[in-house]
């Protein structure tokens, strides 16, 4: 017989398993990336809500979700399961919104705490009236969200050791709905799906028993609302679909077509669900069949990592494969215009323009804080003209790369402090520490009457970054303050150019590649995810 495996080692190996999936992320728009974020946020729910409580408390309640798509029946289903009204049933659709969950009072306090489904709140349902009619909304019920919480019903017709969960549609119109069908759907020991003779051969009802059969979880199947005179018929075609699918051994039990279902009083005569009952009420009490369903399901989940956690490993390789593209395209176009930018400063490409003008009316039409005025706008020009270049090429690099295509990452930069503004800054900083350095220099001097710092200044920015059209600067320089002074004030401004023109375009390229990193994808979860897995293995 199936046993389930409750050491703790095997549990400490499954909780390790379930944080390194909850800590993969997919955020770039990879072909693969839906089906990742899919499949990571069913394999949570299933950790969550059924794994690791079943193996922690494997004495808990059998749990029985019945699902199915709109107008299957389910709510007319488990009222009459249960033998009185507990979950709303109707003709409009979808009825069921807020799940409900039935099971005897002894066996409440297993449901009333998170143990699982814990990312839903609770709401106890107040007594039924003898009527069998539902009785006033619980006060709670208002003030929950309603596709976030769990009703919770408690009566004495339901078997110690047995609960019954109606869920909402797997096809709703509410996406919300949808999501948390799926979600209740993975905390089940027994899986209920039902359909009707009418839409047995949907796609829906048939995407759910694949998925159970890929991991080989207890099923049953419920064929819903069969006309009398078509009912041999219509069981013989869906259990050849079923045999065909590879589920022809799936317990498959028929309800017939009663006025009761048809214009949803919400209660079937007994006999139309006592095989289905009997069979659930068998497997939650009989010990050898409750401990094969529990455990069947188990080792289904179990199973199935063995292929589920090394496909999101590997989208999660994509994610950061992408990424480093990304990356690198930045990195390729911020270090092929630092390099060009280095180059125009060596031909002098900052004496241009107005400080080329500036520069040959100095010092006879031209102040010296001109002079070094127009020298620090041309710089401050040269740069943005660097950075602008830089980020031209990522735009146009990153409209070929699907993995691009991420609101915030794209684009020039939005911010209220403009590259312009933020180069403007660095470039008269510059100025003002070389100002500092020539200052330095005239107090070194030994003479009576010292030249103007401000003018030494001048003439070394414009040795610098004039090129070869400044080099009667550099002689001036060397008159004013010597010739070991003017090369010492030449190298000194020389290497704070350097650092600053460093500090810019690293801090343009830290400010375009920020987006991506704030996605944080990593190479970490690739391994850490197989990783898991192997120890999970081991311990198994």
């Amino acid at each position: 017989m199936v046993t389930l495996d409750v050491r703790p080692q095997l549990l400490e190996a499954l909780s390790a398993l379930r944080d390194r999936v909850a800590a993969a992320r997919f955020p770039l728009p990879l072909d693969g990336a839906p089906r990742a974020r899919a499949n990571r946020d069913e394999l949570l729910a299933q950790l969550d809500d059924y794994l690791v409580p079943r193996l922690k408390q494997p004495e808990a309640p059998l749990l029985a979700v019945v699902g199915g798509s709109t107008g299957a029946g389910k709510s007319t289903l488990v009222n009459s399961l249960v033998g009185r009204r507990v979950s709303e049933a109707g003709v409009l659709r979808p009825t069921t919104r807020t799940p409900v969950l039935v099971c005897h009072p002894e066996d409440s306090h297993w449901f009333g705490d998170p143990r699982v489904l814990p990312g839903l709140a609770r709401v106890w349902v107040p007594r039924q009236d003898t009527g069998g009619s539902l009785a006033g909304d619980d006060p709670l019920a208002s003030e929950e969200d309603p596709t976030r919480a769990l009703r919770i019903e408690t009566v004495e017709t339901l078997p110690p050791g047995l609960a019954l969960l109606d869920a909402p549609d797997i096809d709703s119109l509410v996406a919300e709905n949808r999501a948390l069908a799926a979600e209740l759907i993975c905390a089940a020991d027994i899986w209920v799906m039902v359909t009707t003779a009418a839409r047995y051969a949907d796609a829906v009802p048939w995407h759910l028993l694949r998925t159970a059969k890929e991991y080989d979880v207890t099923l049953v199947t419920v064929l819903d609302r069969v006309p009398h005179q078509v009912v041999s018929e219509v069981s013989r075609q869906y259990g050849a679909l079923l045999a065909k699918a590879g589920l022809g051994e799936v317990p498959r039990f028929t309800v017939p077509e009663l006025p009761e279902s048809a214009w949803g009083g919400g209660l079937l005569p007994a006999t139309a669900v006592a095989p289905l009952r009997s069979w659930l009420v068998h497997h939650a009490q009989d010990p050898a069949a409750r401990q094969y369903a529990m455990a069947r399901t188990a080792h289904g989940l179990l199973d199935s990592l063995k292929s589920r956690l090394p496909e999101l490993a590997a989208a999660a390789a994509a994610q950061h494969a992408a990424a480093l593209r990304l990356t690198s395209v930045v990195e390729a176009a911020y270090d092929g215009e630092y390099a060009r930018l280095r180059s125009r400063l060596q031909a002098g490409a900052v004496l241009a323009g107005d400080a080329l003008k500036r520069w040959r009316a100095y010092p006879l039409d031209c102040t010296a804080g001109e002079l070094l005025d127009a020298l620090v706008e041309s710089l401050g020009a040269l740069l943005l003209c660097a950075v602008t270049a830089a980020d031209e090429r990522i735009d146009i690099a990153w409209r070929r790369e699907p993995a691009a295509d991420v609101p915030g990452l794209t684009g020039h930069d939005s911010c209220a402090e403009s590259a312009e503004h933020r180069i403007g800054l660095a470039v008269r900083r510059w100025r003002r520490e070389l100002e500092e350095y020539a200052e330095d220099e005239v107090r070194e001097l030994d003479r009576s009457v010292a030249p103007d710092a401000e003018a030494v200044a001048a003439l070394a920015a414009t040795g610098l970054l004039g090129g070869r059209r400044g080099r009667s600067a550099g002689e001036g320089l060397a008159e004013r303050i010597g010739a070991h002074g003017a090369l010492r004030l030449r190298d000194r401004a020389g290497r704070l150019l350097a650092d600053y023109l460093d500090r810019v375009m690293h801090t343009e390229r830290e400010r375009r590649l920020a987006p991506l990193d704030a996605l944080e994808v990593h190479p970490e979860p690739q391994a850490e995810l197989i990783a898991a897995l192997s120890v999970l293995l081991k311990e198994r």
